[in-house]
């Protein structure tokens, strides 16, 4: 059976990522990438969560709660903005959900060089083996502007140095999402 991209996404994170890790969810949203990567990684572990709308960190603030997630530190700033705030010289994975929150204001939506600083900060000082998921919602102003250059960004990642992934459903309509995963590989 195949999975839809959101269900890929968290199967791939689950398999990449284990007790005390550090993960980073880019684009909190409604919080539901946030407490996967809490459960994931364990009370051992530790989550960074970044969101630039006040609404989205309540949000997973709030399922956070609900669950007793306790080792995840939210942030209220641009994910460009992330190695301001981490702690640990390296993480083991991160999610971004490209686009803009459901059911909130479809004006305040992810942009090309913030999401190319943030993938390439990730990139920088994730662990070997380490993973990063990019979930593409599109079907947006600027949506493709975004989308063309996070391809073209990654489709020219070094392939000695990463293994990169494109995910998506080729008869669908109204322009749905797909992810791209990208692995570190491990340095030889």
């Amino acid at each position: 059976m195949l999975l839809n991209v959101l269900t890929c996404a968290h199967e791939l994170l689950k398999e990449s990522l284990e007790e005390g890790d550090v993960a980073i969810d880019a684009t909190c949203g409604n919080g539901n990438d946030t407490l996967l990567l809490s459960r994931t990684v364990g009370p051992s572990g530790k989550v960074y969560g970044f969101d630039i709308q006040e609404q989205a960190i309540q949000k997973t603030k709030e399922k956070l709660q609900e669950h007793n997630c306790q080792n995840v530190s939210l942030i209220q700033d641009s994910h460009e903005s992330l190695l301001n705030y981490i702690e640990e010289d390296f993480f083991d994975g991160a999610i971004f959900n490209l686009g803009y929150l459901p059911k909130s204001d479809k004006s305040i939506v992810t942009k090309a060089p913030s999401t190319l600083a943030a993938i390439e900060a990730v990139l920088e000082r994730l662990k070997p083996n380490g993973l990063v998921i990019l979930v593409i919602y599109y079907g947006h102003p600027g949506g493709e502007e975004e989308k063309d250059a996070v391809l073209s960004y990654t489709s020219q990642l070094d392939q000695k140095a990463y293994q990169v992934l494109q995910y998506k459903f080729i008869n669908q309509q109204n322009q749905s999402p797909f992810l791209i995963a990208i692995e570190k590989k491990k340095r030889s």
